[in-house]
């Protein structure tokens, strides 16, 4: 079935793997998405979607398939497919599907040590443990790999650490000094994202989506969106094409602004830490100006933009990009200019182009390991076509390579900024469609390249238009596997600059 620019192929589970193990090939695409949703009561069914990116034709190809309800099994693809293998564990536990031969059948966020046997939150007919009900909880300690051998020792850390960053559990196996496997354990933020999503308004749903990851709101409220606006064939206008492309490019800067500086602070140099949150500060008064919220919340709505940017705006918004472009470039000459920080920057936290691929990153971390992953070239190309877009890209796969990435986005998202001020003057009419609110079923993928990388929801409403399945593939969610694979035969020292190059997302990944 062909809708959109989304191909749904449906098979028998036996050739499934084979199905998707052909596109994965073809497509040279690792599992963009890898889903179930909960048609029991309609059907008596399990229904499982693999969605995979064709970047030439600019469209989904997902290859569909039903398991019986009574009975949910099906043979892991994760065997075959490294890039399946997280979501096949995250299936396991929110359905209670079992997949034969699976390589990793740990739970992903809810733990054993605090959740019951049996409750499988994102069926339709979950319910909670009664108040006052003891439940059996298996209190076995998580199965890390462990790596056996003489001097081998173990460092667990956190899932508390110090500052303000989201709980994560790290654990460190090392030979002396250099790391020989990581591997970490996530899942404390977990809020049950997708299932407070279920029986939503999509209107209302729009102001939820903007609260999963702060640093990302723009981004998160803009896919959501972008799926609704494809099921209810609405036409969104040019300008609020533009206007979003736009913000998602001051989002885009003023999390690179904060990372850059956060790298630098990992090697204790706080001076470019202190010009690269004067320039953050400045992108966020920014965004408050034009449009009364910092972090671009309230902005997006279905159908288009809440306001439109005015003349002074434009005016105000030109002047402070060259504030802040400037100050950027003396932030880049600080950084480059010095040999302690180069040497700490340089062949440190190398992922390599093939174990990048294998697993299945995207998006930043893609880019600088020479994989050329962003959406912005597949999706409303002809915006970025119109601007003469190109991707930043890197070839090393090191901490250097990911900040150059960082520091060449910036200057390109300046860039970008400027060529779609200038388009907007010679657009009129309104930011966004009235749109008749009729109940209308369907499903739809809507995305983003957001400043991590690719952003994916798939959403379908029922027939009275509220929200029956949302799924969400944050950018995050596969690449903190690349940061386990980045840290090998480094020191543990330089484990917080490894992290911070790759700053990924805890509420992200834990939804």
């Amino acid at each position: 079935m062909e809708r959109k620019n989304e191909i749904y192929i449906d098979i028998e589970p036996g050739r499934f793997t084979e199905e998707c193990l052909g596109l994965h090939k073809r497509l040279e695409s690792p599992v963009m998405a890898y889903f179930a949703e909960d048609l029991r009561k309609e059907s008596g069914v399990f229904r499982i979607y693999c969605v995979f990116l064709d970047r030439k034709a600019g469209r989904w190809e997902a290859v569909r398939t039903n398991i019986p309800g009574d009975d949910p099994k099906m043979p892991s693809l994760a065997k075959e497919m490294y890039s399946a293998s997280l979501f096949e564990r995250e299936m396991a536990e929110m359905f209670g599907i079992y997949f034969e031969g699976s390589p990793d059948s740990r739970r992903l966020v809810l733990h054993e040590e605090v959740w019951p046997e049996g409750y499988y939150p994102l069926r339709k007919d979950f319910a909670p443990p009664a108040p006052g009900l003891k439940t059996p909880v298996e209190r076995s300690e998580y199965r890390f790999k462990r790596v056996e051998g003489e001097g081998i020792f173990e460092v667990p850390v956190g899932p508390v650490h110090a500052g303000i960053i989201g709980p994560g559990h790290f654990r460190f196996s090392a030979a002396g000094e250099p790391i020989i496997n990581l591997e970490t354990r996530l899942g404390f933020t977990h809020r049950g994202v997708e299932k407070m999503l279920e029986g939503m308004d999509a209107r209302d749903a729009v102001s939820l989506t903007e609260k999963i990851a702060g640093d990302s709101a723009f981004a998160y409220s803009c896919a959501f969106c972008g799926g609704i606006e494809k099921i209810y064939d609405i036409r969104v206008p040019g300008k609020a094409k533009m206007i979003r492309a736009l913000f998602l490019e001051m989002e885009r800067m003023y999390n690179h602004a904060n990372d850059i500086g956060g790298i630098a602070t990992d090697v204790g140099f706080s001076f470019p830490n202190a010009l690269a949150s004067v320039i953050k500060e400045g992108l966020l008064a920014l965004n408050g100006k034009l449009t009364g919220s910092r972090y671009l919340k309230g902005v997006n709505r279905i159908g288009g933009i809440a306001a439109d940017i005015s003349t002074e705006g434009k005016a105000l918004l030109l002047k402070s990009l060259d504030t802040a472009q400037k100050d950027l470039g003396e932030l880049r000459e600080i950084l480059h200019s010095s040999i302690s920080f180069m040497d700490r920057v340089d062949n440190t936290g190398i992922l390599k182009k093939k174990t990048a691929a294998d697993l299945g990153i995207t998006g930043l971390a893609a880019r600088a390991s020479g994989i050329r992953s962003d959406l912005r070239s597949v999706f409303d190309g002809d915006i970025y076509e119109a601007c003469g877009f190109k991707p930043a890209m890197e070839e090393d796969g090191d901490v250097l390579a990911r900040l150059d990435v960082r520091l060449n986005e910036f200057d390109a998202s300046v860039w970008l900024i400027k060529k779609l001020t200038a388009m907007l003057g010679n657009l009129s009419g309104p930011p966004e469609t009235e749109t008749k609110w009729e109940p209308k079923e369907g499903f739809s993928i809507g995305c983003v390249e957001a400043w991590r990388g690719p952003l994916v929801i798939w959403v379908r409403t029922g027939k009275d238009g509220r929200i029956e399945r949302c799924k969400i593939v944050d950018p995050s969610f596969r690449n903190w596997q690349g940061l386990c694979f980045s840290v090998i035969g480094d020191i543990i020292p330089d484990f917080p600059l490894c992290n911070k190059s790759f700053d990924l997302s805890y509420p992200g990944n834990d939804l």
